[in-house]
């Protein structure tokens, strides 16, 4: 079909194609000022993804940086049941009668009432992602522009109410189980403080080591000791062993013994010279005979008290020594036992010391959580809130009328080429050629108007 009969036909049929028309706009302007008016009210809020936290004043790591879905979890959640029945609430719908009255109708009081409700509002709800921005629109649509104000407030309110819902809910739940855990640290802080106090009472240990530091240098203090009696005990082993009393140094050195010496040797020169003059037998010869033998007993007598006296020194030295080894012992010992004792003390407080930071860390966690449990604001605010629409967004009267003219324009077209397909008609030359499958010769045309009215005239005699 070339564009010259289509235009035939749309001409041959106009009248129809016409109708058509003006009875799709009548329907569509009668309709639009039937139907009532919907009125669309838009609440738009503002989400920041890199607010602060208002506890830890740091970055919100959870949407630093991109995070495709964190806007769109944003929006499913501002257009969730859990936000219209906090409208419900909000708006007290749930105690009107006529809902109460659509919801027996609907569903026979089965179910719940605030959950109908909310999912009533959404239908009516949309949510828009405001184009390259964090800004989402919320629009609410009801015959009432009153009432869609205040529900889009109300959406918008309850939306970043939930917001701050979801964040302080685990962390309430997470600050009960913080202060469980914490009650158990507790405890077990105590006992660990408990057996250091008692273990410290048993054992008499300070809180110092000032103790454990005096019997090391009392030890060190008798080990000296000792080492100076062991090495007079062996000086003295050593005397005894050197020889004869009289080789002693002691007795050597002795100024009487020496005297006595010095004495006897003189008397023995003067027995000699006298024993050349006089008789053995001889009275003064037999008294010197006898005063040297009494210088030597002397001698002999002194020489073995001064050996006497140095194995008495020698046996006290040992055991002084003995002594001494003794109560190194005892003090080794004694150390060994503070010693020991301090390790266990030691153990004790590592346990208290690992208690205590364990419950100084959950202490700071219920302190954390305790805090964002209370947190009050968010990183959503109104950005504009919804006004009342002073213009209805539904019916458009002159937008449902274009659309009519285009529609109405299309049916007619279509109504058209249906009749000419039921009742096909030759509108031009291509037609005859096509249905006859015959060139066509010639064409006799109707004679024009002009030349119908000069015909009589031109038949007439001259």
């Amino acid at each position: 079909m070339s564009f010259r009969q289509f235009l035939l036909i749309l001409h041959a049929r106009r009248r129809l194609m016409i109708n058509i028309l003006l009875l799709v706009v009548i329907v569509a302007v009668a309709g639009s000022l039937i139907f009532p008016k919907r009125y669309t009210a838009t609440a738009s809020v503002v989400v920041d993804v890199n607010a602060p936290d208002p506890v830890t004043s740091s970055n919100n790591t959870l949407v630093t940086g991109p995070q495709p879905s964190y806007m769109p979890t944003q929006m499913d959640i501002a257009a969730s049941d859990r936000v219209a029945q906090r409208v419900a609430k909000m708006l007290k719908l749930d105690e009107d009668r006529e809902l109460h009255e659509k919801w027996m109708d609907a569903t026979d009081g089965q179910g719940s009432k605030l959950v109908w409700i909310g999912q009533m509002l959404l239908k009516k709800q949309k949510v828009r992602l405001g184009k390259d921005s964090d800004v989402i629109n919320i629009d609410f649509t009801s015959p009432d522009p009153a009432l869609s104000a205040a529900v889009a407030n109300a959406f918008a309110k309850a939306y970043i109410d939930t917001n701050i819902e979801l964040r302080t809910g685990p962390a309430k739940q997470s600050t009960e189980w913080f202060e469980q855990q914490g009650k158990v640290l507790r405890d077990a802080m105590e006992q660990a403080q408990a057996r250091i106090s008692r273990y410290q009472q048993e054992h008499g240990i300070v809180a110092t080591d000032e103790k454990v530091d005096s019997e090391t240098a009392r030890l060190i203090d008798l080990s000296s000791q000792l080492t100076t009696a062991q090495g007079q005990t062996a000086e003295s082993r050593s005397r005894a062993r050197a020889g004869e009393a009289a080789t002693l140094p002691e007795v050597m050195q002795n100024p009487m013994i020496q005297q006595l010496k010095s004495t006897i040797a003189a008397q023995e020169g003067k027995i000699k010279d006298a024993s050349g003059n006089w008789g053995p037998n001889y009275p003064a010869l037999q008294r010197m005979i006898a005063e040297n033998n009494a210088l030597k007993a002397q001698l002999a007598n002194e020489t073995r008290k001064i050996a006497d006296s140095l194995a008495s020194a020698s046996g006290s030295s040992q055991a002084k020594e003995a002594e001494l080894r003794s109560e190194v012992e005892g003090q080794k010992v004694k150390l060994l036992e503070m010693r020991r004792q301090r390790d266990e003390l030691g153990v004790l407080m590592r346990e208290g010391d690992a208690a205590q930071k364990a419950y100084d860390q959950i202490a700071q966690k219920v302190t954390t959580s305790s805090l964002e449990g209370r947190v009050t604001q968010s990183n959503v605010a109104v950005l504009t809130p919804a006004v009342q629409p002073l213009r209805p967004s539904s019916p458009l009267l002159l937008l449902n009328t274009a659309i009519a003219i285009f529609l109405g324009g299309l049916f007619g077209i279509a109504a058209a080429f249906v009749q000419e397909m039921r009742d096909r008609r030759i509108r031009s030359l291509s037609d005859l050629e096509l249905i006859l499958d015959l060139p066509v010769l010639a064409e006799v045309r109707r004679p024009s108007r002009y030349l119908t009215a000069r015909r009589p005239a031109l038949g007439a005699p001259a």
